[in-house]
């Protein structure tokens, strides 16, 4: 494998980190099986894109990304919170719908941004390559991002959230409103994809209307990988666990499709990917029985 593919496999696994952290916040934090990734992935793309392409500031259009993805979540919090929808349905319900918005978002398929300043092109001129500009402009990015999300969960309000996730019966019990809770994970979570989606088609130089297709399973390929290999207990290192959980899943992939010995494809890509994710949920459970042990309860972060 190339630098140049190494370098772009770990960059598509940067981008995907804030994925991850977004589905974190949502399977683990909120316990809310959330599918609404996958059209607000290709939302917070469509968004930007076009902003950047009408002349707006790329910095503007990564934040119109956010809000974007953040209503996005908040519909399918609506769903559910107000409508009584099944969690799981409410968030297919608002991902099909996405489908067309981002249609009429873009206005066509695909919007390209080849020929755009982006929030990468002030960094193009500095003397590094650009294969390495992107990947070190993505990291800060995700180091910011979480080290926000660390000290926004261990708040105050951040605790509450984890007790709704947690056990929503006894959290109202003490007083927190559950139903707030889930309208600001649920914004928060997607507004984390819509910027994910917003970096990628900034990185990648399009946005298209299919990005989004199977962002999910990416999502929780990062989040059981992380956890997995990350057996921690403190926030800061389980939201540093689903970072390398991303990059991980991203160089196992580029790894399997590069190696000639195997005989894999582009077309494969879903095979590879499915694989990986079933390889990560059965690893901790063989760890367990090899050891003797029963299954971990899972146990709220500290």
């Amino acid at each position: 494998m190339s630098q140049v593919a190494l370098l772009g496999a770990v960059e598509i696994g940067l981008v995907f980190a804030l994925v991850g952290l977004g589905v974190y916040l949502a399977f683990r934090v909120l316990d809310f099986p959330d599918l609404t990734v996958d059209g607000s992935f290709p939302l917070g793309a469509a968004v930007a894109a076009t902003m950047i392409v009408a002349g707006v500031n790329p910095w503007l259009a990564s934040l119109g990304a956010m809000a974007a993805g953040a209503v996005a979540g908040l519909v399918t919090a609506t769903l559910n919170v107000r409508f009584r929808i099944l969690h799981l349905l409410a968030s297919i319900l608002t991902m099909i719908a996405l489908f067309s918005v981002n249609l009429r978002v873009m206005g066509r398929p695909n919007v390209a941004l080849i020929a755009q300043e982006t929030v990468l092109t002030p960094f193009y001129g500095l003397g590094v390559p650009e294969h390495i500009v992107r990947p070190l402009f993505v990291l800060v990015v995700v180091a910011i991002v979480v080290l926000l999300l660390a000290r926004f969960l261990g708040s105050e309000f951040g605790l509450a959230m984890r007790a709704t996730g947690v056990n929503a019966r006894m959290a109202r019990a003490q007083g927190v409103s559950t139903d707030l809770h889930v309208y600001v994970g649920m914004a928060l979570s997607n507004a984390l994809v819509g910027l994910a989606g917003a970096l990628f088609a900034q990185t990648n130089g399009f946005a298209d209307v299919t990005a989004g297709i199977g962002t999910i399973v990416v999502g929780l390929a990062a989040v059981i990988v992380g956890e997995t290999v990350f057996r921690a207990r403190r926030l800061l290192w389980i939201l540093v666990g689903c970072v390398f959980g991303s990059i991980v899943y991203r160089l196992a992939i580029q790894f399997a499709l590069s190696a000639d010995v195997i005989g894999l494809q582009a077309s494969d890509l879903n095979l590879v990917t499915a694989v990986l994710v079933a390889v990560a949920l059965i690893l901790p459970r063989v760890r367990v029985r090899a050891g003797g042990g029963r299954a971990p309860r899972r146990v709220p972060a500290q």
